[in-house]
């Protein structure tokens, strides 16, 4: 699992033309053109490049990782450019699609790690998980006496790291960022605890 975030992603779709500047005078006429539609509009070409996403991830997401080993594994996996900043954050440019694509991995992700956490012999209390469609709330129904002597509550910190990557790439505001994750008695249906990520994280 990832490193705990301390901050936070700021997702920025921007105007390009494949990132490559146009040197001919047609491409040139082409870009001004497309200079004056709005920045939504449904005509332009995502697959084309026309649209990129731009994520920059803050330092902190990479601590006790190699940076350059980072940059290279995105570009292994696809992502157009990934580049390490001064201050040791890494910013990611990719097409519109590469990210629809990447959020859906995410999402695909997320529901695999809930199945494995509801299954795994690791929390025994834990009878079952859900989460609304943007992964900013989880539910957790516990044997509320097995979980609360055991260490299940580690599965909560999980949740809320897998729930604000998620959040992070889907272009959550640094500010809005919150995961917040209930924990229910099954017996009684009770929610006898809240845990609210990142707040949490700065309780520590």
């Amino acid at each position: 699992m990832k490193k705990l975030l301390s901050s936070l992603l700021v997702l920025v779709f921007i105007v390009s033309a494949c990132g490559q500047e146009e040197t001919s005078s047609e491409k040139e006429k082409e870009t001004e053109k497309s200079s004056v539609e709005k920045a939504d509009s449904e005509s332009v070409n995502v697959d084309k490049g026309l649209f990129n996403v731009e994520i920059t991830l803050p330092a902190t997401f990479f601590e006790g990782e190699d940076i350059n080993q980072v940059v290279a594994n995105a570009k292994e996996e696809g992502i157009g450019e990934a580049t390490a900043n001064e201050d040791g954050s890494v910013t990611y440019k990719m097409s519109k699609s590469q990210h629809k694509e990447m959020l859906a991995d995410i999402q695909k992700s997320i529901m695999e790690s809930v199945e494995e956490t509801k299954n795994s012999e690791d929390f025994a209390s834990i009878k079952d998980i859900t989460s609304n469609d943007s992964f900013s709330a989880f539910t957790i129904v516990v044997d509320k006496a097995a979980y609360e002597n055991s260490f299940d509550g580690f599965a909560a910190l999980g949740l809320g790291m897998v729930g604000a990557y998620y959040q992070i790439f889907n272009g959550v505001d640094a500010e809005a960022y919150k995961v917040e994750i209930s924990i229910q008695d099954e017996a009684s249906g009770e929610v006898f605890d809240t845990i609210i990520y990142p707040d949490a994280l700065e309780e520590q």
